[in-house]
């Protein structure tokens, strides 16, 4: 979506704000949907929930394909696809890492959740690079119609699957609107008081969610401002970074966590941010590729261990609201996002990147060096 703003905005001023903020603007969605979709996960089959709304978008996303090939497709269209796809991720993601903890014996949650992991930078790793061949060559049409392809996919990988770990729900506290909402609050005093440990956790992951996420909204207008390339060497940088993210998991789903999950939620988000500002100073394409790599296994890392952890110590009848308000910060992403993008357009893309490591370090050292509760999860 990106390259294709970029296609469609070419030669306007605000191409690097509508660049970045449209990678952003699919998390807004959450911030509304989220929660409920939580309440709803805590409800009903959570994996007939997710193969319904993969179905919806398989649809969808086949229709925004032809929009594309007909040649009638405008900024606003891939703004509409992007919340439409936004929302339902919002959902079907949580969904996603609450059905590990019911697929898998606690014990290997760890593990199952980094395997899980792998096929996020594994996507990100042969979907950029490909992709990337087939902007320059026969268009967009194509990833579009391959991604509603996957969601075909992916129903039919979820089809036969199992879930022994699913404990018993708790009695719903009413049917009507009063009971979803008494539901949605039951989730969040949980977080509150019931463990403060996930809370933590849960603010913690402000730092690759909402601070540091927009770097990776910003590689296509790095690519072409800084290093001067295009879109061939985007899916190259793209496809670099999913491997960097491919690789971590793979070591950590082989052989779990050496240290204690708690410590490497909280060096990895130090480690993550001082790897952003090596990166805004990578004008050399040799260096930029192996410091977003780096950059890339140092936010999997932190969003492997963050997420085993809410897993591990969310109750099941409460899990999906909690996972859900775990990731509620990334609905933050998309103000973060066009405020990063207006900056890049005033100060350059170097100076903002720069800027968000400062912001990144600065959140996660007193985290690190404070918050003892999460120093103490195994």
């Amino acid at each position: 979506m990106g390259w294709l703003v970029t296609h469609l905005t070419e030669g306007s001023s605000n191409s690097a704000l509508l660049v970045v903020s449209i990678g952003g603007i699919n998390t807004l969605p959450g911030l509304l949907v989220g929660p409920w979709g939580g309440v709803l996960g805590d409800r009903v089959d959570r994996r007939k929930l997710v193969m319904s709304i993969q179905g919806f978008m398989a649809v969808f996303a086949f229709g925004f394909a032809l929009l594309v090939l007909a040649d009638v497709v405008r900024v606003w269209h891939v703004y509409v696809y992007a919340v439409i796809s936004g929302a339902c991720l919002s959902v079907t993601q949580p969904m996603r890492q609450t059905l590990i903890a019911n697929t898998v014996a606690r014990e290997a949650i760890p593990n199952a959740y980094a395997t899980n992991t792998l096929t996020i930078p594994g996507t990100r790793m042969i979907g950029p690079f490909v992709g990337g061949i087939l902007v320059a060559t026969l268009g967009f049409f194509w990833n579009f119609a391959i991604e509603s392809l996957l969601y075909v996919a992916m129903i039919a990988a979820y089809w036969p699957m199992k879930t022994p770990f699913t404990t018993g729900r708790l009695p719903a506290t009413g049917d009507g609107l009063r009971g979803v909402v008494s539901d949605l609050a039951e989730g969040f005093r949980y977080v509150w008081s019931g463990n403060r440990a996930l809370l933590y956790l849960i603010m913690l992951t402000i730092v690759p969610n909402t601070v540091l996420q927009p770097v990776m909204f910003l590689l296509p207008v790095f690519t072409t401002e800084v290093l001067g390339r295009g879109a061939d060497v985007g899916g190259y940088m793209l496809a670099i970074n999913g491997f960097g993210g491919f690789v971590m998991a793979l070591m950590i789903a082989s052989f779990g966590f050496v240290f204690r999950r708690g410590i490497v939620c909280l060096a990895t988000a130090v480690i993550s941010s001082v790897i952003a500002l090596v990166f805004a100073q990578s004008v050399w394409l040799p260096m930029a590729l192996v410091v977003i790599a780096m950059f890339a296994g140092s936010q999997t890392t932190i969003r492997t261990a963050n997420g085993s952890l809410v897993q591990s110590l969310a109750p099941d009848e409460l899990r999906a609201r909690v996972t859900s308000i775990q990731r509620y910060g990334q609905g933050f992403v998309v103000g973060s996002s066009v405020l990063v993008g207006w900056l890049a357009g005033v100060f350059g893309i170097r100076i903002v990147i720069t800027a968000l490591g400062i912001v990144g370090l600065a959140i996660s050292v007193p985290f690190a060096i404070w918050s003892r509760q999460i120093r103490e999860l195994d």
